[in-house]
């Protein structure tokens, strides 16, 4: 989790059901869907939203995600990202790159799976946090989360069998990701961190959100992103 995305992709969500029904669904309804674990998909959630609405003339998938798209990214996602005007400028970052340098000064490799579009997940990661080239597997590029198959390729690259593997993620799905990736390759150790997203950190709801992650099978909950070093030497220890 390095950034706050409450004000972009859950708001992208929110528009793009009143768009199609005249109702914005609730943060509760959208955590709540969430907290299923097989709505990684902002796009595919918000479809999900409108047919629990008993929205009758769903549309179109391609023309749910152009109207999402118009609403996140605000322009061409894979025009200039200066040009952009939607709500993709409404992130707010989490961590800064010192994050990555202490994990790496902490012989920790690091990389993203990330349920983002490419070009938005580059955005942050490279023009915004200035790292080079970081290892990543967006959208589109492997099959969505809570499917292992994306993470389980990234750790290969990063990582021979007899290293432990940690993941930290916001979501249920992200959780999911790692107890299905245990079970697809055994011979592994694989540590599931997670933390809450940050609009619920100063609501009540946060703490029953917690306690789905760990029901989902997290093995340690974080204060935030950026305890994740801490967190993992305490894990690994």
């Amino acid at each position: 989790m390095i950034r706050d995305v409450g004000g972009s992709y859950r708001k992208a969500i929110v528009e793009t059901v009143h768009h199609y029904s005249g109702q914005r669904p609730s943060p509760e309804s959208i955590d709540a869907l969430k907290a299923e674990g097989c709505w990684n998909n902002d796009w595919e959630a918000s479809l999900e939203l409108l047919r629990r609405q008993g929205q009758q003339d769903l549309p179109a998938f391609e023309a749910l995600v152009e109207v999402f798209n118009g609403f996140y990214f605000g322009g061409d996602p894979e025009g200039d990202p200066a040009a952009w005007t939607g709500f993709i400028r409404n992130e707010p970052l989490l961590v800064d790159a010192a994050l990555f340098s202490a994990l790496s000064a902490a012989d920790v490799a690091w990389g993203f799976v990330s349920g983002a579009e490419p070009p938005s997940a580059r955005f942050v990661l490279q023009t915004r946090l200035g790292l080079e080239q970081p290892p990543l597997i967006a959208m589109g590029e492997a099959p969505d989360k809570p499917d292992p198959s994306g993470f389980l390729r990234l750790a290969n690259a990063l990582a021979p069998p007899s290293v432990p593997v940690a993941y930290l993620g916001d979501t249920v799905a992200d959780v999911t990701t790692v107890v299905r990736a245990r079970q697809a390759k055994p011979d592994q150790r694989f540590i599931s961190l997670a933390v809450a997203p940050p609009h619920l950190h100063s609501t009540p709801r946060r703490a029953a959100y917690e306690g789905q992650l760990r029901q989902a099978g997290a093995d340690v909950v974080i204060p935030g992103t950026t305890a994740v070093l801490a967190a993992l030497e305490q894990a690994i220890a």
